[in-house]
């Protein structure tokens, strides 16, 4: 694959993988990232200490995760980033659907998402699984894509118990028939 960054005499560090000769950042106290996303790069400046310590999250996003998946008080969670932190956004009750379930997600917004799937085996053994719904329409700001994409993996660790990820920009790809055929 070769090395994806070289740094030259001018203490600059290029990517070798951006069709263009770009300065990705200078060694600086001020830092910027760089990410490869859809085909496309982008710049993020900001400084270091943001970069090390991610995004925050809520107390209250922890505790409804743990009420869902330990006393079952929810069919699902979805969570939203606001101010710097990731929230809880709308929790839905035991009784609801799926369908309920892919109604919550707004058309233009990205989302995180947990959901307890019940299912039966082959053997007809009941069986829940917790899925992580990573939602990223198409029609929402760039912007709002690359904040949520970089803050995942972080605010998954949270969520301990994750059994299955979809990661999905139009409804049919986390469909009942996807989520199915996960389960088993």
């Amino acid at each position: 694959m070769g090395q994806l960054f070289s740094l030259n005499t001018s203490n600059s560090i290029y990517c070798s993988h951006c069709p263009f000769n770009i300065v990705l950042f200078s060694l600086l106290p001020s830092l910027s990232f760089h990410t490869h996303f859809a085909g496309r790069f982008f710049l993020i400046a900001g400084t270091m200490a943001n970069a090390a310590s991610g995004m925050a999250v809520h107390d209250d996003c922890k505790l409804r995760f743990q009420d869902l998946k330990s006393k079952r008080s929810y069919r699902f969670i979805l969570f939203k980033i606001e101010q710097q932190q990731v929230v809880v956004d709308k929790l839905g009750e035991p009784t609801e659907s799926y369908d309920d379930f892919m109604a919550s997600f707004p058309a233009d917004e990205c989302r995180y998402a947990v959901y307890d799937f019940d299912f039966t085996t082959e053997e007809n053994c009941q069986k829940s699984k917790i899925y992580f719904v990573a939602w990223s329409p198409d029609t929402s700001r760039v912007r709002m894509k690359m904040v949520y994409a970089s803050s995942k993996d972080r605010f998954k660790r949270e969520l301990d118990g994750i059994q299955v990820e979809l990661q999905a920009t139009d409804p049919s790809e986390m469909s009942l028939d996807i989520v199915k055929t996960r389960a088993l």
